[in-house]
């Protein structure tokens, strides 16, 4: 096959060579060989494939090799959700979870699809690791975003500065120093809010502790998470993506509060996720006292993992 416009490399675990679109411009071949991505949709989606394929990204066949992926869903075997979001379908189907036990030990790696279906979290149990930034400027006030109406997981509900996942890639899976969580947290950033690398240095984050959680978001999506509580204090320029976040806000404690009490009534519509009112009512307002007084550090507990279910 032989196209005019450029191609470049990603790479793939699929076991067989399988057709992934009607237009067979997509293929993924056998583990961990390349696959031809030949046509991209936006070009602002090439730095993207570019970042994933570094050299020190890519994981050697002996890399973890007791692990393995759990069942893969693909693009193919998903037509029932042809009307998901372009972009974020890309997502869920290209991005590679890391599977963790409850003790945080890898245990895998799946699709960021699999790792949503409350179906397979429930049957499977699956587990996987993620991260939530809390940014305060220097006022100590915390941004808080809007996520997407396009988002699979809780769209267009208000949550902290930004939520995702470490990927199954090296960069992501360093675990000293949560080294690891804190290269995707600063990719995602970006990747959400524009914030520029330099403008969050991942020495710059600090982990202050762990929660497991589980919470479903409709009758077929959901979390199960064990997740890193990164938090950074940082003046950024921020340039919101509108296929990730639908808006943004920095709140004092009194407007948080006051957009709790909104939550709670049911007024203007306003929903919180899981995982940030987990955090609220758990941890936040203590950690805020540390923001202000310079003592993050002291706070930091990296050795107790929280289940909070």
């Amino acid at each position: 096959m032989s196209h005019n416009h450029p191609k470049i490399l990603i790479v793939s675990r699929t076991p067989t060579c399988t057709p992934m679109s009607s237009a067979s411009s997509l293929f993924s071949v056998s583990a961990f060989r390349l696959r031809p991505i030949a046509r991209l949709s936006s070009s602002r989606f090439y730095p993207r494939f570019l970042r994933l394929t570094r050299p020190f990204d890519v994981l050697p066949p002996r890399a973890y090799p007791s692990l393995r992926a759990s069942s893969v869903t693909t693009m193919a075997d998903s037509n029932v959700d042809a009307g998901m979001d372009a972009v974020q379908r890309r997502l869920m189907f290209e991005d590679e979870c890391i599977l963790v036990n409850e003790n945080d030990r890898v245990v895998g790696h799946d699709t960021k699809y699999n790792c949503h279906l409350m179906e397979k979290i429930e049957s499977e149990n699956l587990l996987h690791r993620a991260f939530s930034v809390f940014l305060f400027n220097s006022k100590y006030e915390l941004l808080l975003q809007q996520r997407s109406k396009t988002k699979v997981t809780f769209p267009l509900v208000w949550t902290n500065t930004c939520c995702s996942h470490p990927l199954y890639r090296e960069s992501e899976l360093i675990e000293e120093n949560a080294l690891g969580v804190r290269n995707a947290a600063q990719r995602k950033l970006l990747d959400e809010l524009g914030i520029q690398a330099e403008d969050v240095p991942v020495d710059e984050f600090t982990a202050l502790g762990r929660m497991l959680y589980k919470a479903p978001s409709d009758g077929k999506w959901g979390e199960h998470e064990l997740d890193y509580l990164l938090f950074i204090v940082r003046d950024v320029k921020v340039r919101p993506n509108p296929e990730e976040v639908a808006d943004i806000k920095y709140v004092d404690r009194e407007q948080l509060k006051e957009l709790l009490r909104k939550a709670d009534a049911g007024e203007e519509g306003v929903k919180l996720s899981p995982w940030f009112r987990l955090v609220v009512n758990n941890f936040l307002m203590k950690w805020w006292d540390h923001v202000e007084t310079g003592t993050l550090k002291e706070a930091s507990d990296m050795k107790t993992i929280h289940k909070l279910l």
